[in-house]
């Protein structure tokens, strides 16, 4: 049964899914924007806002501690609490925006730019 499990598994297996979206996750808090097919963008902020809010909220050994297992990239994690936390200390979610971008060339699959907010590029 697939109950409570909303979770997309992009018909890959669980743990090909879980790396795939923690690599995403830190190549988002790294570089402020990533271009993805919009399935995976929209799977994506459901992973990583819980994940803004949770460093946003708590800054102590604990969250860290947790933010660790999640992301397990020590970078990200000091980029999470220095610069994105207090930039987001007022704002009650929505961290995330998805720019559609088109198709993409092989398979036609729906393209876009994930960004977080207040990110200063435009989308190329």
């Amino acid at each position: 049964m697939n109950h409570q499990n909303g979770r997309k598994r992009f018909s890959r297996p669980t743990s090909h899914c879980e790396a795939m979206f923690k690599n995403m996750c830190i190549s988002l808090l790294m570089e402020e924007q990533i271009k993805t097919t919009v399935a995976k963008a929209k799977e994506l902020r459901r992973i990583l806002e819980p994940l803004i809010t949770k460093a946003k909220n708590g800054t102590d050994v604990a969250t860290r501690r947790y933010l660790i297992a999640k992301l397990g990239n020590k970078n990200a994690i000091e980029k999470l609490f220095n610069v994105y936390a207090p930039k987001y200390k007022n704002r009650p979610g929505g961290y995330l925006r998805i720019l559609k971008s088109g198709y993409r060339a092989g398979d036609a699959a729906p393209m876009a730019y994930v960004q977080l907010v207040d990110f200063e590029k435009t989308a190329q």
